[in-house]
């Protein structure tokens, strides 16, 4: 959808086409949420919410839900009543797809809340069979948190297949599903949650939401982790992280070097004798930290920052 959105932006802001440049805006939102970039997230739905209240009732809902979730997927205060004020214009205008939307996102909150299944379970009542395309997707998400929480579940078999894979036992092919186009957050969700204490997904869970400054859900994952025993559980950001002006993790720190270096991804694993994919990772949230689209604006924020060390020494 990315490939498509700023194009579809611009056309329809030269030719007044409002409605359309409405649902852009707030798919331009969704992608930043699912793809990690909160804070490109949450200013465009902070812009949405400046428009006229009239008229634009889903994209308003939208952009209240998106901005609660950056809130509470940080631990940040005051998303309570985002989505108190999201259910009062759902409720004025009700539909299928609202409801699902707002219901998910309680769900969630409630999770990073601590709160006991029952609350998910009421949250979530509004889910109940697949209903029609262009809904699956939100009744897909309410499905899976009625899931996680021990809830009976309806037939996944029309869910979309992230949601279906989990809901079914596949939490790794769920999980790998939500890496391969970059939604680290859904594929920590997965694997901390759909299983009974897989221990070492737990633990590649902890270090995605770690890396997102997921705080509530790093802490969750972490706690459950304790309870199996785990030993070394970080309790936050390490000191080497927090004294990294961009809040680098030390291996990211270095794999920061040799992109500025000009080495590949697979080049660093080899260098590193890691896999692919873990550079992989490691580079999206280098990305995501320093606020760039590139290897080259990585680079460039990174030798502004100081980061960038002796990059060519490393490689030498």
């Amino acid at each position: 959808a990315e490939r498509y959105i700023e194009p579809g932006l611009v056309f329809c802001r030269e030719r007044g086409l409002e409605s359309s440049l409405a649902w852009l805006t707030v798919l331009a939102a969704e992608a930043g949420l699912a793809r990690g970039r909160w804070d490109d997230a949450a200013s465009t739905a902070g812009t949405i919410l400046t428009w006229p209240a009239e008229g634009f009732s889903h994209p308003r809902i939208s952009a209240l839900v998106i901005l609660a979730r950056v809130r509470a997927r940080r631990g940040e205060p005051g998303y309570r009543p985002l989505l108190d004020e999201a259910a009062s214009i759902a409720k004025a205008a009700p539909t299928v797809q609202a409801a699902l939307l707002i219901g998910a996102a309680r769900a969630e909150a409630a999770w990073l809340e601590g709160a006991p299944a029952e609350r998910i379970g009421a949250e979530t009542a509004s889910a109940g069979e697949p209903g029609p395309s262009d809904v699956r997707w939100f009744a897909g998400e309410t499905e899976a948190w009625r899931h996680r929480a021990g809830l009976d579940c309806g037939d996944p078999a029309e869910l979309p297949e992230p949601y279906r894979l989990e809901i079914t036992g596949d939490a790794e092919g769920a999980a790998s599903w939500w890496q391969e186009r970059g939604c680290a957050y859904d594929a920590a969700l997965a694997l901390a949650l759909a299983g009974p204490g897989d221990r070492a997904a737990l633990r590649r869970a902890l270090d995605l939401l770690q890396g997102l400054g997921a705080h509530p859900a790093a802490a969750a994952v972490a706690r459950r982790l304790r309870a199996l025993g785990e030993q070394g559980i970080p309790r936050g950001p390490r000191a080497a992280t927090a004294a990294n002006p961009a809040g680098l993790t030390r291996r990211e720190a270095e794999v920061l070097q040799l992109v500025a270096a000009g080495l590949s991804n697979t080049d660093i694993a080899a260098r590193l004798v890691v896999s692919d994919r873990t550079v992989d990772n490691h580079v999206s949230a280098i990305f995501r930290k320093l606020g760039a689209r590139t290897r080259g604006e990585a680079s460039a924020r990174a030798v502004r920052l100081g980061l960038a060390g002796s990059a060519g020494d490393e490689v030498a």
